[in-house]
C-alpha cells in the first residue's frame, strides 16, 4: 500500500471512530491552555483538570498568575508533581506574556518557545487549538502509533517525529489526526498491551504485522 493510501485510511479511520476528539485538557483562555500543558508534564490530563478550576479561580488574570505567591501557587498545583519547577515556569512565562506580548499568546512556535517552560510539543498545541493552524502535537501516544503504524521509522524523537509526519499529514488534518491518536492510545493503541485484534487499524499497522508473524499480538515494542 502506497504511504497517502495508508494514511488516508488511517486519517478516515480514526475520524469515524472519534469524531469529535479534541484537546483534553479544560481552559477559557489562551493563557490558561498554556498553563494547563505546563502541568500536564509527566502528569496526567485528567489530574491536571482537577485541579485547574481552584487554580483558575484563585488567579484570575494572567496577572493574576505573573504576580503570584511562589509557595501559594505550589500548594495550589502540588498534586501534578515537580510542581516547584512548574511553579516557576508559570510566574515567569506569565510575566514574559504581559511585559513581551501585552498579554496576548504568540501564534507561531519561533516565539511560543521564547516562553518559560514552552517546548514544542506545548507551541504546536497552541498553534493548532488556539489559532487553527496546521500542527504535530509530538506527545506520547503520537510518537508510539506512529512508530506502530510504520508512519515513522523507529524513531522516537518528538522534533524528528514532527518532521517526518508533518510531510504526510495532509495540513488540514494534522491538529485533529494527533487528537485522535491520543484517544486511540488511550483506548486502544495502549503502551503496554494493545488491544491489536479490536484495532480497526490493523490491516494497515505494520507492528501488528510483525506480532503475527512472531505469534505475539499484545506485545508492546
Amino acid at each position: 500500500m502506497k504511504i497517502k493510501d495508508k494514511v488516508d485510511f488511517i486519517i478516515a479511520s480514526l475520524d469515524r471512530l472519534y469524531p469529535d476528539a479534541h484537546c483534553s485538557l479544560n481552559y477559557e483562555q489562551p493563557y490558561q491552555l498554556l498553563i494547563a500543558t505546563r502541568l500536564s508534564a509527566q502528569c496526567t490530563d485528567e489530574r491536571v483538570n482537577m485541579v485547574t478550576p481552584a487554580l483558575f479561580e484563585r488567579y484570575k488574570t494572567l496577572e493574576d498568575f505573573a504576580a503570584a505567591d511562589f509557595d501559594e501557587l505550589c500548594s495550589y498545583i502540588h498534586s501534578c508533581g515537580f510542581f516547584r519547577g512548574k511553579a516557576k515556569s508559570i510566574i515567569e512565562m506569565s510575566g514574559q506574556l504581559i511585559s513581551d506580548y501585552n498579554g496576548r499568546v504568540p501564534d507561531t512556535i519561533e516565539e511560543l518557545v521564547k516562553l518559560s517552560g514552552v517546548g514544542r510539543k506545548t507551541a504546536n498545541l497552541i498553534c493548532g487549538d488556539i489559532y487553527g493552524k496546521p500542527s504535530i502535537i509530538a506527545d506520547t501516544h503520537c510518537i508510539r502509533l506512529s512508530n506502530r503504524l510504520g508512519l515513522v521509522k523507529n524513531n522516537n524523537d518528538p522534533v524528528a517525529v514532527e518532521k517526518q509526519l508533518k510531510k504526510i499529514i495532509p495540513p488540514q488534518h494534522q491538529t485533529k489526526f494527533c487528537h485522535n491518536l491520543v484517544h486511540h492510545g488511550r483506548a486502544v493503541c495502549i503502551a503496554r498491551k494493545p488491544e491489536c485484534m479490536n484495532c480497526a487499524l490493523n490491516s494497515v499497522c505494520t507492528f501488528f504485522e510483525q506480532t503475527k508473524k512472531h505469534g505475539n499480538k499484545n506485545t508492546a515494542n
